[in-house]
């Protein structure tokens, strides 16, 4: 199999892209100072709120917080896997795409997960196969009939049906039972041996992003349980992460702009079927952090499509929860509940795609829920209860993102519990935005960021700067968060002097610290050019010192006797300097 394309291509790529030609041939860019604007294509808005720094090779929007380089911008505006975005740059670029073997270990790991994709496409077909062909089918097309599924659109879905039988699975695809057992067909058992995981079920294939199957979904037509089973965790499936539907809703939708968060497969299917392509469903677990990170990376808006009834409106709230640690300004976050009996599915036949696209537009806000599910616990006419409602906002707010968002959530607070703005800032413990006299709140922000917080901000606006650092790894034994992702950034950037700030963070794109390095590229830079290499001279110093003071400790924890001749010279040394400083 082809080998995976080497990072120092895709770096050496990006040095020789320029980002605002890339932007630029598919939007309109208008020349605003040393950045260059747009109306964003990934959100609805009249004033251009989308940047391009050429500068650092980056872009972007203050309005919906979607950010990264000429290959990320690839990647959400042409819908395009990592590969394919590579391979167009190479050739704007005129390069030829090298690709590297794998490490014998890692060569096993893609084999592995190549033939549990391979492995996985069989199912569908099989699963396809007996919802034609098996003698017992016939329930699970009386199923599909009663729920008003047509041909087409279970041949796009690729709706299947998993035979009643304990061994259908491997006597069918004729793999080794440990391969089945490892891709979640099979369940093993103590004895060591296996069982077909679903059995006598409907089945909806799970499509990742990129349009390989990664697990499946099974909806019970007898009286087993659970009524919907899904694949276990496997080493290509994760459902805090997959979204049933997606595949489908960005393959039929040119420009996604908002997505629909229900419930179950078939009322993604059922909706798809009468023109509503832009649903999606979690795999049986509550819409996670992951989750809608992945969606507000593709659109503007997410809207959570909820039953009327008590465990709706549950779920609706714990939706809620997860969302406070990641939404942000330009986000539209709506709750939308149906009426008492009603599912998406019996809604749209009753009411027709138009009616139910209203009712989409007309769910309540981020704000609106939020606020809706407090009032319900309190008198909001009581002084008492106004009290209590702003005790139980406090923790929510705290967990909201400093910003305009939270701002106006507080401002909200204020109106509902008939309190000064001003006031309310002291009780929420000082998280309050709102002054009441004139102060620097982003050059504050900037001195409560830690020193490898400050190293790392200004190396992604000014990446020569490493050449100032020297041999950045003397610092490795600084105990301070952060400090190894510091030491491979200045190490990188001594070995490529000339990468881009956009080159840099890709670099990382396949770390944990890649959200990290983007979070801080796209963070206001207080400091003009003139004053960045002041700065990080001051934060290399503050480094300097602590390593100082760590060898002093260490010194000092030793014996006087243990001490070397040496050590003592050394000791008095830094003594010596760090009280000139």
């Amino acid at each position: 199999m082809a080998g995976k394309i080497p990072q120092p291509f895709i770096d050496e790529l990006l040095s020789r892209i320029d980002i605002v030609d890339v932007i630029n041939s598919r939007l309109s860019l208008r020349k605003a100072g040393r950045e260059f604007t747009a109306c964003c294509p990934f959100h609805d808005e009249k004033t251009p709120s989308f940047t391009v720094s050429q500068q650092k090779q980056f872009y972007h929007c203050f309005g919906c917080g979607v950010h990264g380089n000429a290959l990320s911008f690839l990647m959400e505006f042409e819908h395009a896997g990592f590969v394919e975005a590579v391979e167009d740059l190479s050739s704007i670029a005129g390069l030829e795409v090298p690709r590297e073997q794998p490490k014998p270990g890692e060569q096993a790991h893609l084999a592995s997960n190549k033939g549990l994709y391979a492995l996985l496409e069989r199912a569908v077909k099989f699963y396809r196969s007996q919802l034609l062909q098996h003698a017992q089918a016939s329930s699970a097309i009386d199923y599909l009939k009663q729920r008003g599924l047509n041909g087409e659109i279970a041949r796009e879905f690729e709706v299947g049906y998993a035979p009643p039988g304990w061994d259908s699975v491997r006597s069918a695809l004729k793999l080794p039972q440990r391969d089945l057992i490892d891709s979640g067909l099979l369940i093993e058992k103590e004895d060591g041996s296996s069982y077909d995981r679903f059995r006598d079920r409907v089945m909806f294939p799970i499509r990742d992003a990129r349009g390989r199957v990664v697990g499946f979904g099974g909806r019970v037509l007898g009286d087993d349980t659970p009524k919907y089973l899904n694949s276990p965790e496997t080493a290509v499936f994760h459902k805090g992460r997959e979204l049933y539907g997606l595949f489908q809703a960005r393959k039929s939708v040119r420009k996604l702009e908002c997505l629909i968060v229900v419930e179950g497969y078939m009322d993604v299917v059922a909706l798809a079927q009468f023109g509503v392509r832009n649903c999606v469903a979690t795999l049986g677990t509550a819409t996670t952090q992951a989750h809608l990170e992945r969606m507000f990376r593709i659109v503007g808006e997410v809207v959570f499509c909820f039953d009327g009834d008590r465990a709706g409106r549950e779920a609706a709230e714990r939706a809620l929860n997860n969302s406070l640690g990641v939404i942000r300004e330009g986000w539209q976050l709506r709750f939308m509940f149906l009426p008492d009996g009603e599912d998406p599915d019996s809604l749209v036949r009753r009411e027709g795609a138009g009616a139910f696209e209203l009712r989409v537009k007309e769910a309540q806000s981020f704000s609106e829920f939020f606020y809706d599910v407090l009032i319900k616990q309190v008198d909001v006419e009581s002084v008492s209860g106004r009290a209590k409602l702003v005790d139980l906002a406090r923790p929510l707010l705290a967990q909201l993102r400093p910003g305009v968002l939270r701002q106006m959530m507080q401002d909200e607070l204020a109106r509902l519990a008939k309190i000064a703005p001003a006031h309310l800032g002291s009780l929420l413990g000082g998280a309050s935005e709102v002054a009441t006299a004139p102060r620097k709140p982003v050059e504050k922000e900037w001195q409560n960021l830690s020193l490898v917080r400050r190293a790392l901000l200004l190396l992604l606006n000014l990446p020569s700067l490493a050449q100032k650092a020297g041999d950045g790894s003397r610092f490795r034994s600084l105990t301070l968060p952060g400090m190894p992702l510091l030491c491979e950034v200045l190490s990188l950037l001594n070995e490529r002097p000339e990468m881009s700030p956009g080159a840099l963070v890709e670099h990382w794109r396949d770390h944990d610290n890649w959200r990290h390095l983007v979070r801080l590229m796209s963070a206001p830079m207080v400091i003009g050019d003139a004053g960045l290499e002041d700065e990080f001279d001051g934060v290399l110093s503050c480094l300097d010192t602590m390593l100082d003071e760590q060898r002093v400790d260490e010194l000092l924890d030793k014996e006087k006797g243990q001490m070397s001749h040496q050590e003592k010279q050394e000791l008095s040394r830094l003594l010596l300097k760090l009280q000139s400083n």
